[in-house]
C-alpha cells in the first residue's frame, strides 16, 4: 500500500500528494475501507515533512475522500450516497390550494411600501468602483447601532440563506459534526447535508435549546459549530429567553472551540427584544439579521457580524463571486430603517401578527389541539398522523406544510406548520379544518379531544 502510494506521486508538495491519492482512489486501486499507512510513514518514504503530508491528508479529508477515525487510523472514505431529495422542496403546497398556509412567507400589505424609498435614492449610482466597501458606510453605521453586541466585522449578503450558505463553506468540512436545534429550518439541514457535515439536534422547550442537551451532545461529539434561531424560531416561534441564552452561553465556555452562528431571520416583526450569545461570548458568535419578512423579499439583504476571523473570509470570497449586495438595495433599505413611516408600518406589521397568531392559536387551544406560536408569523401544530392531516387539509383546499422536513430526528408526535401570519380572517372555520385534521387518529375514525399539555419537547 505504502508503495502504490508513494509511486503514484510526482509532485511532493501537499497538493500534488494529495492529488495522487485522489487519483488513485478514483481509480478504484484505493478502494472504500482501505487503511491509509501512517502520515511518518508515507512522509519518510517520500522523503518530506509530516506536516506536508498531513497538510495533503486534510485537503483528502475535505473533499471526502478519506476519513479520520481516531486512534483506529486514516481511511478511504465509502462513495458518497446520491443525494436525498432537498428537504426544502417537500414545504410547498398543492397548486390547487385556496388557501396556501405552507409557505412560511410574510403577508405583502403588511411589508412597507418602496415606493418612497425609491423615489428618494434618486439615480442610484452609489458604485464608483468595483473595489468599493461592499457595505454602504451609512447603512454599516445603522446597523452597527442595532446589532445585540459590538460586531468585530460586519458585510451585507443577499439574505440569510445566502449568508448561512457561506458560512458553512468557510466553518463546516466534510465529515465535522454540528450541532441544531430539534426541529430546525429544512434549508439549513439541506445546506449541512450538501457539505457532507454530521448533524446533532438538541430538544427545545418555550425558551429555546435546553442547555443540558447541549452540553451532552457536546461532551459526546467534537463539534465545530452550534446554530440557533434567538427569536421566532421556524417552525416552533420559540424566542430565546435571556437566562436561556446565558445557560447556553456557559455551556459552551467549556467547549472553545466550537461556533456559535445565529439565524435571527425574522428580525423587526419579531414581538420579542433581540438576544444573541454575542453578547456574552462576542468573539465566538456570527449574528445573521435579515430583513426579508421585515422590510420585504426582493430586497435580498441580510447583515452577518462577529469575529473577523470569519466575517473577513466571506467577504473575501465574496469578491470572487458576486462582489457586494446591490448597493442601491442597501440604500433602500437605509432608508426604510430611518425613515419615521416606514418604521411605523414595521411596528404596524409585527402587532398585525402578533393579534393573528394569538386568535388562531387560542382558537386551535380550545379545541383541544397542541400547538405554539409565540413569535414571528408561524405555528407548530401537533397532529396524530402527518399524512392524515396534509390530506384532511387538501380536502379542505387547505395546504401547510408537513413537520418531518423540519426534524433532525422524530419527535414524540407528528406536527404541521401553518403560516399564520397570513390569517387575516376566517380563524374560526380554518381552526374547525386544523383540529379536525390534527384529531384524527390513524383509523380516520374522526376528531377526538386531547388534554394540552403543560409544554413541549
Amino acid at each position: 500500500m505504502l508503495a502504490l502510494i508513494t509511486g503514484a506521486v510526482d509532485d511532493r508538495s501537499a497538493r500534488g500528494i494529495a492529488a495522487a491519492v485522489s487519483r488513485l482512489v478514483t481509480a478504484g486501486q484505493l478502494p472504500a475501507g482501505t487503511r491509509l499507512p501512517t502520515v511518518r510513514d508515507v512522509a519518510r518514504e517520500l522523503g518530506v515533512s509530516p506536516t506536508t503530508i498531513s497538510e495533503a491528508w486534510r485537503s483528502l479529508t475535505r473533499a471526502g475522500a478519506i476519513e479520520t477515525r481516531g486512534r483506529s487510523g486514516t481511511y478511504v472514505a465509502a462513495p458518497m450516497l446520491p443525494r436525498q431529495r432537498l428537504r426544502y422542496s417537500q414545504l410547498g403546497g398543492a397548486a390547487a390550494a385556496s388557501l396556501d398556509l405552507s409557505t412560511g412567507i410574510p403577508d405583502h400589505d403588511l411589508l412597507p411600501d418602496l415606493t418612497d424609498a425609491l423615489k428618494r435614492m434618486g439615480d442610484g449610482r452609489l458604485t464608483s468602483s468595483y473595489l468599493d466597501e461592499p457595505v454602504l458606510p451609512a447603512l454599516e453605521a445603522v446597523l452597527r447601532e442595532r446589532w445585540p453586541f459590538p460586531p468585530e466585522r460586519l458585510t451585507v449578503v443577499d439574505g440569510a440563506l445566502d449568508a448561512l450558505d457561506r458560512l458553512i463553506g468557510e466553518v463546516v468540512r466534510f465529515g465535522d459534526h454540528v450541532v441544531v436545534e430539534n426541529p430546525a429550518f429544512p434549508p439549513l439541514l439541506d445546506l449541512l447535508q450538501t457539505v457532507g457535515a454530521t448533524v446533532v439536534g438538541v430538544p427545545m422547550d418555550a425558551s429555546g435549546m435546553l442547555a443540558a442537551g447541549l452540553r451532552r451532545v457536546l461532551s459526546d461529539y467534537p463539534a465545530v459549530a452550534v446554530f440557533l434561531q434567538p427569536r421566532a424560531h421556524n417552525p416552533t416561534g420559540v424566542s430565546m429567553s435571556s437566562s436561556r441564552a446565558a445557560s447556553l452561553a456557559e455551556v459552551l465556555g467549556d467547549f472553545p472551540g466550537v461556533l456559535v452562528i445565529e439565524d435571527d431571520h425574522a428580525g423587526d416583526i419579531a414581538t420579542a427584544g433581540p438576544v444573541s450569545l454575542g453578547r456574552l461570548l462576542p468573539e465566538r458568535t456570527v449574528h445573521i439579521a435579515s430583513f426579508s419578512k421585515s422590510h420585504g423579499p426582493d430586497l435580498r439583504l441580510a447583515a452577518v457580524g462577529g469575529p473577523a476571523s470569519v466575517i473577513g473570509p466571506v467577504a473575501d470570497r465574496r469578491l470572487l463571486g458576486p462582489g457586494w449586495s446591490s448597493r442601491l438595495l442597501q440604500g433602500v433599505l437605509l432608508d426604510l430603517l430611518t425613515d419615521p413611516v416606514a418604521t411605523a408600518q414595521i411596528r404596524k406589521a409585527r402587532d398585525a401578527y402578533a393579534a393573528r397568531r394569538a386568535a388562531l392559536l387560542g382558537a386551535l387551544h380550545e379545541r383541544g389541539v397542541t400547538a405554539t406560536a409565540a413569535d414571528g408569523i408561524n405555528l407548530w401544530m401537533a397532529v396524530d398522523d402527518q399524512q392524515i392531516a396534509l390530506v384532511t387539509l387538501a380536502a379542505h383546499g387547505i395546504a401547510v406544510s408537513p413537520g418531518a422536513p423540519f426534524c433532525v430526528t422524530p419527535l414524540e408526535s407528528d406536527h404541521v406548520r401553518v403560516t399564520a401570519g397570513l390569517v387575516a380572517e376566517g380563524v374560526d372555520a380554518l381552526a374547525d379544518a386544523l383540529a379536525a385534521a390534527a384529531l384524527s387518529d390513524s383509523r380516520g375514525s374522526g376528531p377526538r379531544a386531547r388534554p394540552h399539555p403543560r409544554g413541549w419537547r
